[in-house]
């Protein structure tokens, strides 16, 4: 089945639900530090936290859509064989392209490598992929660093 293409409107602020104003809202706490958890950040903004999972991923500040398409992933790797390639083949498999890779030389029997990554093709959101990310064999550490 091909996969259907996402269509995106522009809207004025003002003329949309309270319920996705508000979601947007709590994705700015989070993203801000200002609130820890989803559920603190829907208490603050008075949302249900049903309707923050029901509009979270379909709605984006307008000046972040081209920001948040590229992503830096800063990882902790054991200095084993075949490693990073598995994080490669992951990427890939997941819709991410690789931009740039930045290694340093293995020191104790950890490298860092800091990614960065189109995510415009990304089949997960970019929360999931990192957890999945992190799961990997191999993978000590990964966080996000930058966007943009």
């Amino acid at each position: 089945m091909p996969k259907q293409e996402e269509v995106f409107y522009l809207i004025r602020a003002d003329i949309l639900p309270e319920s996705i104003t508000k979601t947007i809202e709590a994705k700015k706490l989070l993203e801000s530090g200002e609130a820890e958890t989803v559920h603190e950040a829907v208490d603050k903004v008075g949302l249900s936290r049903s309707a923050y999972y029901k509009y979270k991923d379909g709605i984006f500040p307008f000046n972040s859509m081209m920001r948040e398409m590229i992503i830096t992933v800063s990882m902790n790797l054991e200095h084993r064989s075949g490693i990073l390639s598995r994080v490669l083949s992951f990427v890939a498999d997941r819709g991410g392209n690789v931009l740039t890779i930045n290694q340093t030389i293995p020191l104790q029997g950890m490298a860092n490598v800091a990614l960065s990554i189109d995510t415009g093709n990304l089949q997960l959101p970019t929360s999931e992929f990192l957890d999945e990310l992190q799961d990997l064999d191999g993978v000590k550490r990964a966080v996000i660093v930058g966007r943009g």
